[in-house]
């Protein structure tokens, strides 16, 4: 990840992505902190600063990573941003790197933080799956 980007995004999903993100911006790594809103995210959160960086929340339409990549396009044609990092699990990494490069065309940089052991055996089938439909399915924005 470089010194600083436009946005962090965060899709919605398992692990500790919220502390994680918080932690970026309170260094101050970018100009916004974008969330996938969902059961993970603080609604007073929405709308607030960390640091200097302003909080932005979407509801994805679909609710997916693919809905994700879409509105995160959206908010990056708005705001102008050439750079994101997409903060994830290690499971998601690979794919939504996919869905956002198929979106956005700006940089994309990848943070994972970890995803809790007992989880793994189910995300990685649920990925694998998902990855297939991706590359299968749905090749476009």
């Amino acid at each position: 990840m470089p010194a600083r980007v436009d946005a962090i995004v965060v899709p919605g999903g398992q692990g500790d992505r919220i502390d994680a993100a918080l932690k970026l911006a309170q260094q101050d790594r970018a100009r916004y902190l974008v969330l996938s809103e969902g059961e993970f995210v603080p609604p007073q959160l929405c709308g607030t600063y960390v640091g200097s960086e302003a909080v932005l929340c979407f509801q994805p339409v679909p609710d997916t990573t693919q809905g994700e990549a879409e509105a995160t396009a959206k908010l990056a044609r708005q705001y102008g941003w050439h750079s994101i990092v997409l903060l994830t699990t290690p499971d998601q990494t690979w794919r939504a790197e996919l869905r956002f490069r198929r979106c956005y065309s700006g940089s994309i940089y990848g943070v994972t933080t970890p995803l809790p052991l007992h989880l793994w055996p189910f995300m990685i089938a649920y990925q694998w799956a998902a990855a297939a439909k991706a590359e299968l399915m749905n090749r476009s924005c």
